[in-house]
C-alpha cells in the first residue's frame, strides 16, 4: 500500500514511517515543512498528486498547557487541520487513521473507558482533539480513530526521557501518584496501526500497552529498569498545579481490539524494559 504519514518528524511519526517500510509498504512521510495541514488547498493538492491508499494522521498540536491560553492554535491544527486532511483523503478514496488521545475523557470514571463511552474533555487540548474526531467522522466513511495515552519513544520529549535526565541530576524526585493511566511505546503503537490500516475494520480503537499505573509507579519502574538509584516520593496533583486539567483516571479498555480479532499490545512494563535497553539506538531529542 502507498501510505502518507503526517507529522512524520514527530515522536510517533518517525517510528510510524520506519514500521511501514519494514512491513513492505510505500511510506511517504510529510512533516510540517513538507505539508502545512492548516492549508486546505495544500492538503488537496498533495493528496491529488500522491493519491495514497491510506493516510495515517499523526500531526497534532500537543502543548497541553499552552493550549489553555491560546485556544486558536490547537483548534487550527487538531480540528481544522484534521478536517483538511480528512476531506482531501476522502476525495481520492484513501482511508484515514487519526491518532487521538485519552484526554477526550474527563477522567472521573472508576473503571476503564470503552470506545463508545461518552466523551467529556476538560482541557482545551482534549476538546480540540475531540473536534478532530468529530470532523473526521463527518467527512469520511473509511476511518480509524486510535486513542492512545502516555506515549514514549526514541524520538522527541517524553516522560521516560525526562525522568532519566532528572535521575542523572538528582537523587530524590516527587512524582504525582493520583493520576492513573496506561503508558504506550511508540514502536508497539505503530505496529498496531499498521495491522489496523491493512484491514477494513473501521471504527474507534483504544490502543495503549496493556495494564495501568500511576505516574509515580511509572517513574519507579523507569529507574528500576535503568538501574539509576533515585528515591521517588509520591505527591498529589494539587502539589504540582498545571494550567490544563489532567484526567485523574484515563485507563482505556481495549474492547475493539479484542472483538475485531487483533492482537493486543504487550504489557507496559515489558515495553518499557525494551525501550530502556534500546535508548542509545538512534534516539533523538
Amino acid at each position: 500500500m502507498k501510505i502518507v504519514v503526517t507529522g512524520a518528524h514527530g515522536q510517533l511519526g518517525r517510528d510510524m514511517v520506519e514500521t511501514l517500510l519494514e512491513r513492505g509498504h510505500e511510506a511517504i512521510g510529510l512533516g510540517r515543512h513538507e505539508l502545512d495541514i492548516c492549508d486546505q488547498a495544500a492538503c488537496q493538492a498533495a493528496m491529488r498528486e500522491l493519491r495514497p491508499d491510506a493516510v495515517i494522521h499523526c500531526a497534532a498540536y500537543t502543548a497541553v498547557d499552552r493550549a489553555e491560553t491560546d485556544a486558536d492554535a490547537p483548534y487550527a491544527v487538531n480540528a481544522w487541520g484534521t478536517r483538511n486532511m480528512a476531506a482531501a483523503a476522502a476525495a481520492v478514496g484513501a482511508k484515514v487513521v487519526y491518532v487521538s488521545t485519552d484526554y477526550v475523557f474527563d477522567g472521573t470514571s472508576l473503571q476503564p473507558y470503552v470506545e463508545y463511552d461518552l466523551t467529556n474533555p476538560r482541557s482545551v487540548y482534549g476538546k480540540s482533539k475531540l473536534a478532530g474526531e468529530q470532523l473526521l467522522q463527518t467527512l469520511c466513511s473509511r476511518y480509524f480513530i486510535v486513542r492512545t495515552s502516555w506515549v514514549f519513544g526514541r524520538h522527541g520529549a517524553n516522560f521516560v526521557k525526562t525522568m532519566l535526565k532528572l535521575g542523572a541530576e538528582k537523587d530524590q524526585l516527587k512524582v504525582v501518584n493520583d493520576q492513573i493511566g496506561s503508558p504506550t511505546y511508540t514502536i508497539d503503537l505503530a505496529s498496531f496501526i499498521v495491522d489496523l490500516v491493512e484491514t477494513e475494520r473501521y471504527g474507534i480503537y483504544h490502543a495503549s500497552n496493556a495494564g495501568s499505573c500511576s505516574w509515580f509507579e511509572f517513574a519507579q519502574a523507569i529507574f528500576a529498569e535503568s538501574g539509576q538509584q533515585v528515591e521517588v516520593l509520591p505527591c498529589t496533583t494539587e502539589e504540582f498545579p498545571r494550567p490544563a486539567p489532567r484526567p485523574r483516571y484515563s485507563v482505556m479498555e481495549h474492547m475493539a481490539i479484542r472483538t475485531n480479532g487483533f492482537v493486543d499490545l504487550r504489557p507496559w512494563r515489558e515495553a518499557l524494559s525494551d525501550f530502556v535497553s534500546r535508548m542509545d539506538e538512534g534516539s533523538t531529542p
